[in-house]
């Protein structure tokens, strides 16, 4: 019996023990780390990651976020709602706001951001920068007064590449020390529309700009518009960007209204639109892309036997029937075996496929194509402006045509007199013969609208926007 009553003490746990044990294994476990700003995984809802973001890097009262619905700018007045009034009382007292714009009305289909009137820090724009990598949906943003520092702009430039759906940019009103601004255009960029107005850009930057647009190496393929006005742009800086224009053949509409851009920078930019002697570093570059043409067609491997190795093999059969008959027997044999595993291999493939190759959009089965083209060929299709067989030699020089994509230029409020314009009447007069130019700004300069060329200008101009199905597409030019 008392062995019994032993066990049984054994088998019974005290309360307090238990207690006791268990305090001590929930001591032992490590407490969960706090969350930080670089372990955050943003969702895309920019209502629910940016306040989270703010308050990871400790950011009081940070700005509201603003909703901007597509539909609202077309409801009927009748049908304003108190929100809508609320908005417009408080215009008056200004509050810093993110205004966003959605896509079908789904929270994570963010297309357009808006920062404007506010100072953005560095914490602030650290927060931005990782909300926009979320943002996959993201098309445009927009920054206005919001005193981004050249290190800022830096960092833009190298998060916008990463951004696989962003096509626009605008960056105003903001003065830069060292003016990086302009750094957002390359010619590896990949932004359709921007805008740098109000930016204090000066002669030197628009020679950055001008190279970015086009070199005789290099040239952007992909920017549409470009918005310089209202910065401090004169002659010298007209004169960079008419040489960006010379090879580019992308960019359709340009600003460069209200600077200070004189008659001089004014004939350097209508000189582009008609024919154009080829520089020195143009006629060496068009040398250098020839001669690796030449180079290509000289090393491309052709799969026909040339005639040299076709008597190099009737020398190999010859020589080869004066062997032995034991040779004879072991190349037969290696010929033998070599066909069997051409028919295996055959067989092989018909059983794997077991139909026929599909035809191609053309009506020629896949097998039957053509093959990828040579490095010639490619260089050949897309045809590079200096190799365009429009350029011609006359007289010791090359000759080729001026620029034919640029649509819409606007030179308002500069200080262009009436000695410029007979060749801007020119290009626009020239438009049959592959001048694109429809549409040219010239309000408000320093000649009398009653000027003869100027007369002409806007009676060319009203008839070919008139004549012209793109409007539309031209007012989208404007406004960007």
């Amino acid at each position: 019996m008392s062995r019994r009553k032993q066990n049984k003490d054994r088998g019974k746990i005290d309360p307090e023990m238990s207690k006791e044990t268990d305090s001590t294994v929930d001591e032992t476990l490590p407490p969960l780390p706090p969350l930080t700003f670089d372990d955050y995984q943003c969702t895309g809802n920019v209502e629910v990651d940016f306040p989270a973001l703010c308050d990871l890097l400790n950011i009081r009262d940070p700005p509201s976020i603003r909703i901007r619905s597509p539909a609202s700018s077309t409801l009927p007045e009748e049908e304003t709602t108190e929100e809508n009034t609320v908005r417009e009382n408080d215009s008056y007292s200004f509050k810093p706001c993110v205004e966003v714009e959605l896509e079908q009305e789904n929270s994570l289909n963010v297309k357009f951001l808006k920062i404007f009137g506010w100072r953005v820090n560095k914490r602030m724009f650290r927060v931005l920068q990782k909300m926009f990598l979320s943002m996959k949906h993201l098309r445009c943003i927009q920054f206005w007064q919001t005193g981004l520092t050249d290190e800022m702009i830096i960092t833009l430039k190298d998060t916008l590449p990463l951004c696989t759906s962003l096509r626009a940019v605008t960056l105003e009103g903001d003065i830069f020390p060292e003016q990086k601004n302009y750094g957002l255009l390359s010619d590896i960029s990949v932004l359709t529309h921007l805008s740098l107005r109000n930016n204090r850009i000066g002669d030197e930057d628009c020679r950055v700009i001008g190279s970015a647009l086009s070199t005789p190496r290099s040239a952007n393929k992909n920017l549409l518009s470009l918005n310089l006005a209202f910065n401090s742009i004169g002659d010298a800086g007209a004169a960079h960007i008419a040489q960006g224009l010379r090879l580019n053949r992308t960019l359709k509409f340009l600003s460069l209204s209200y600077n200070g851009i004189g008659d001089t920078g004014a004939a350097q930019l209508a000189a582009i639109f008609s024919e154009l002697t080829l520089t020195h570093k143009e006629a060496v570059e068009r040398r250098r892309l020839l001669f690796e043409i030449a180079l290509s067609s000289m090393h491309k491997v052709d799969p026909e036997p040339s005639p040299v190795d076709q008597l190099a093999s009737m020398t190999s059969s010859t020589s080869s029937v004066s062997k032995s008959t034991s040779n004879k027997k072991k190349t037969s044999q290696k010929d033998e075996k070599r066909a069997a595993k051409k028919e295996k291999q055959k067989s092989r493939m018909k059983a794997s496929t077991g139909k026929k190759t599909p035809p191609s959009k053309g009506g020629v089965p896949q097998s039957e194509e053509k093959q990828p083209s040579t490095p010639e060929m490619e260089a050949l299709e897309i045809v590079h402006p200096l190799l365009e067989p429009s350029v011609y030699p006359m007289q010791g020089k090359l000759l080729m045509p001026g620029n034919t994509t640029l649509t819409y230029l606007n030179l308002s409020g500069n200080k262009i007199t009436e000695k410029p314009l007979p060749l801007f009447l020119e290009s626009l007069e020239k438009k049959s013969e592959g001048s694109s130019l429809t549409c040219l700004g010239l309000e408000r300069n320093l000649f009398p609208e009653q000027c003869e060329s100027y007369e002409k200008i806007v009676q060319l101009m009203a008839k070919s926007t008139s004549d012209s199905p793109n409007e539309q597409t031209a007012d989208e030019g404007k406004e960007a």
